[in-house]
């Protein structure tokens, strides 16, 4: 069974930088996707940056020119760098792994929190 585990989550000031981190256990393969997704308040889950095993990377509009997510080699470790964060940037940050080889399975850490304070 494949473990998720995020950290680097805290409490922080508007404006300042936040690195999370993303570990899943086991090998990483080349159809593995991972992703980090929020959960603010009053609002619905959301994609916020996703990279695959090529290195392609997509973000949301709202973390391009702000946050960078990168994973390091063969290894399914990604992290997400966010800098001048704002307080809407305040919620649950969630790790999640995809794949369709060897069989097709969803994976989501249980999340670190990310406070920004005025």
């Amino acid at each position: 069974q494949v473990q998720v585990s995020e950290s680097g989550g805290g409490l922080v000031q508007t404006g300042d930088s936040l690195r999370l981190s993303c570990v899943a256990s086991g090998n990483a393969y080349s159809s593995d996707v991972v992703a980090w997704f929020r959960q603010t308040p009053g609002k619905e889950r959301e994609m916020v940056a996703v990279v695959n095993h090529y290195g392609t990377i997509v973000y949301a509009d709202f973390a391009k020119g702000r946050f960078t997510i990168s994973k390091e080699r063969n290894r399914n470790t990604v992290h997400l760098q966010m800098t001048s964060l704002e307080r809407g940037d305040t919620g649950i940050y969630l790790c999640n792994l995809q794949r369709t080889y060897p069989s097709t399975a969803d994976y989501w850490g249980q999340g670190t929190q990310v406070t920004v304070s005025s």
